[in-house]
């Protein structure tokens, strides 16, 4: 069975282009969407996911009607793919349900992985490049290097246990730990 899925971003698009095109290619039964593709969650996408089994095809008039983004759309195929549902977009003619179209979505699938490489590779040459600088990334410390020394004197002497000293500093007790273990005044 040929099953539609049709999605516009605004109330004031229509999918009747995307229907007609999807009812001549034969779907039986067309799913709709009116809502941005940033979406997440998309009501008519899930119900066209859950009505499909194995065997059925799921068709779109265009790949951009299916995915938020490349990975995305790989995902949703992929999860096709797993319970058996071929794929198909009319406008770019690919068909997963054939042995080419299974290769261009597999090169697809590459060509995300090698995207996301590429963002981490430069995602980690950023941070490496700012270390370099002196910047850290992350949650600056809660405690400066004086409260710590002084959390830890008050920690060397016999009148505080740790819950007092983190509460009078307004921190938790791991937080203190941490602080004196970077500071090297393990308490």
């Amino acid at each position: 069975m040929l099953i539609g899925y049709a999605r516009v971003s605004t109330a004031d698009q229509t999918v009747a282009l995307q229907e007609d095109a999807l009812k001549q290619a034969g779907c039986e039964r067309i799913f709709r969407d009116v809502m941005s593709g940033s979406t997440t969650e998309r009501p008519g996408l899930s119900e066209a996911l859950e009505y499909a089994r194995s065997g059925d095809v799921l068709v779109v008039w265009k790949l951009d009607r299916l995915g938020r983004s490349l990975v995305h759309l790989i995902e949703v195929v992929q999860q096709l793919e797993a319970a058996g549902v071929g794929f198909q977009s009319l406008q770019e003619k690919l068909d997963t349900t054939s042995a080419g179209g299974k290769l261009i979505f597999h090169i697809f699938g590459a060509l995300a992985e090698f995207e996301r490489s590429l963002i981490r590779e430069r995602t980690q040459a950023g941070l490496a490049a700012a270390r370099v600088r002196g910047r850290v990334g992350g949650r600056p410390p809660r405690l400066t290097p004086d409260q710590v020394r002084m959390a830890a004197r008050q920690l060397q002497g016999p009148d505080m246990t740790v819950e007092q000293v983190a509460a009078a500093f307004n921190v938790s007790r791991t937080t203190l730990y941490r602080a004196l273990k970077r500071a090297g005044g393990e308490g």
